[in-house]
């Protein structure tokens, strides 16, 4: 059953047509991931359907009872409150019967023997019995612990706009409408908050529609893609894996019908120039249908940003740090962190929110000094910036400045890695900015076209040391999916902080991850083997507590609870770990055939057939979590097995 709908739905903002006639339902078990190139009118979509942006024509029809609750980017909070009372904010009665509880507890500790705190005390408990505050509590204070907010008595206007996104969020889930509508949920979260929301919204019981850059997030909860592209509003059944394979056997199936209507047209035209005249009725219906073929358009290919940017010679020297420290209000961010990055380096740098990684990249670029050590920087090296502190640099823009003009300020033009010479103007059509968009103000640009606009005047300025600080808080997963491509081609190093697993596991070969005390800890590999890394530790760690643990009782160890080592001490497996070991790799190789096959089946089907995907789409989850833990049980034990 459908909880809204839309119906030939149109939106124009003058320079651009946001949609021209968008239709669809959103069912009551549908999680829908919305994507499209910034600017694309994603936002708007959602604020429309949230009642917040008027629509040029059309409908959306609402179901009567449903209750939708809309989290924007960046959500307007009461400065005012405490973590606690925002999160209850919509709670009515039972926010009210939380926060008096909360004040008894702190009076009754300090006057014990009060008879009117007591009995009002356990009036204010009968009644959070009868509305089951005590649950809301406990859950609100759940959900904020795993989105990393452990102050629940903070004042709201003393945090960082990333925590008050959190606590935004908190507030929309424990909210628990039957529809949530969510822009970039995952911005501002580090890696294990994203999968204990991913988790969560899986388990979710109502309906959600999600802007997201995070592409294994959409693979991972969503059922259903929406594309907005120019104007045109596209749906697919399956979640992100099965919309890609969709979207390019699409996108083959049009060109092909393209190609043959060229051919078709041209030996028609052919006929017509050799002088066909028009005597019959046969020619004369011959002509008009040449006519109609000549007026036919084609829907163009997606839009796509194009990164062709011109390349700058990088020195064997790049960047080399030598015992660098850094620390603010007595707290230890950096400890004698030495490195010396070399050309072809990729780099990612991982760590929960505040741990000091921008820190370490204002170092790397001399914003920040450190408080010992040093910063040495080849004399060819030209560090290209996108910062992630967008809105500042945002802000910093000329508002009334026009669009190519800011563009112009580093070059009129531009010589590409492939050593064609193109004009601002046709670069900044390869960033998908259009003719109309460049002569008008940036004001008048989203603020996802902004930042895309941010990332061409990073490129055009020829890094050969480029640092990315966040990216994908600020670019779409179209723009993502390019920049990933470019990267591998680009002649230079690569230092990149960010908190999604995808664009790491596709652009970095090391892994930064800074660990307790300071440390920055080195992994070879990309964020997928930096987490096997981290499995295998915890359960060597694991064993190795078990195995310190001293014998409940002397004398005989138990059977089960025996040890094998070697000469030198080093643990070795039991025959029973043996036998276990032979037979996963047969196992992996099973469960990844039946994957695939399945998989096979999901693309396979045809659009509309919602519950089948989705059944498939689970059994595939499911698969791949079996694949995960078998691998994990082998790298295990393959540790143990090489000593």
């Amino acid at each position: 059953m459908s909880v809204f709908t839309l119906q030939s739905v149109k939106k124009d903002f003058g320079i651009k047509e946001i949609l021209k006639d968008a239709s669809f339902s959103l069912d009551a078990s549908d999680k829908v991931g919305l994507i499209g190139v910034n600017g694309s009118g994603k936002s708007t979509l959602l604020k429309a359907i949230a009642g917040l942006e008027p629509i040029d024509s059309g409908q959306i029809l609402v179901n009567s009872g449903v209750r939708i609750v809309y989290l924007p980017q960046q959500p307007d909070l009461d400065e005012n409150c405490t973590v606690l009372e925002q999160v209850f904010a919509d709670s009515g009665e039972q926010m009210m019967l939380v926060r008096e509880y909360e004040e008894l507890s702190e009076k009754l500790a300090r006057n014990p023997l009060d008879t009117k705190l007591m009995n009002r005390f356990s009036e204010v408990t009968q009644g959070m019995d009868a509305t089951n505050a005590w649950e809301l509590e406990t859950k609100a204070k759940i959900i904020l612990t795993q989105l990393g907010i452990k102050d629940f008595d903070a004042k709201i206007g003393n945090l960082s706009g990333g925590y008050r996104k959190r606590i935004a969020l908190a507030a929309a889930l424990l909210a628990e409408p039957d529809v949530l509508l969510i822009d970039e949920p995952t911005n501002h979260l580090d890696a294990m908050s994203v999968e204990w929301l991913q988790s969560y919204l899986n388990n979710y019981r109502g309906a959600i529609l999600l802007i997201t850059h995070d592409r294994y997030f959409l693979d991972r909860v969503t059922n259903r893609i929406l594309e907005i592209d120019r104007g045109d509003l596209y749906a697919y059944a399956g979640n992100y894996s099965y919309y890609l394979e969709k979207k390019a056997a699409s996108e083959e199936s049009a060109i092909s019908s393209q190609q043959k209507h060229k051919g078709v047209l041209r030996r028609e035209l052919e006929w017509l120039k050799r002088g066909a005249k028009a005597r019959s009725t046969k020619q004369k219906a011959r002509i008009q249908r040449i006519e109609g073929m000549q007026e036919t358009e084609f829907q163009e290919i997606t839009g796509k940003v194009e990164i062709s940017t011109p390349g700058r010679r990088i020195g064997k020297k790049v960047i080399e740090l030598n015992n660098v420290s850094k620390g603010y209000d007595g707290r230890t961010l950096i400890k004698d962190f030495t490195y010396e990055f070399v050309p072809e380096d990729r780099v990612g740098i991982i760590g929960g929110n505040g741990v000091g990684k921008s820190t370490l990249t204002d170092i790397i670029t001399g914003r920040v000094e450190p408080d010992s050590g040093t910063v040495e920087i080849g004399t060819t090296i030209h560090i290209g910036y996108f910062d992630q502190h967008s809105e500042e640099l945002l802000e910093a823009m000329d508002e009334n400045q026009r669009v190519i003009d800011y563009i112009k300020e580093i070059a009129e033009y531009v010589e590409t890695a492939e050593g064609d010479r193109i004009t601002a103007s046709q670069m900044l059509e390869k960033f998908l900015f259009p003719p109309n968009q460049q002569y008008a103000p940036i004001y008048k640009l989203s603020g996802g076209e902004k930042r895309r606009l941010f990332l061409l005047l990073v490129l055009m300025g020829a890094p050969n040391v480029l640092i990315l600080d966040e990216p994908t808080n600020d670019l779409d997963v179209q723009t993502l999916a390019v920049l990933e491509d470019y990267l591998e081609e680009f002649n230079g190093c690569v230092i990149v902080v960010s908190h999604d697993r995808y664009f790491l596991d596709r652009t970095v070969e090391r892994i930064f991850s800074f660990e307790e005390g300071g440390n920055l800890r080195q992994y070879p590999g990309n964020y997928s083997l930096y987490l096997d890394y981290k499995e295998i530790e915890a359960a060597q760690a694991k064993e190795d507590i078990i195995e310190k643990k001293p014998q409940e009782t002397k004398g005989k160890s138990k059977k089960s609870d025996r040890v094998s080592r070697d000469k030198s001490g080093n643990r070795k497996l039991s025959s029973k770990e043996k036998r276990e070991f032979e037979k996963l790799e047969e196992k992996v190789a099973k469960l990844e055939a039946e994957k695939e096959e399945t998989e096979k089946e999901l693309y396979n089907q045809v659009p509309g057939a919602v519950s089948k995907v989705q059944e498939l789409h689970n059994k595939v989850q499911s698969l791949k979590e079996a694949i995960d833990a078998a691998t994990e049980r082998w790298l295990e034990l393959a540790e143990i097995d090489n000593g």
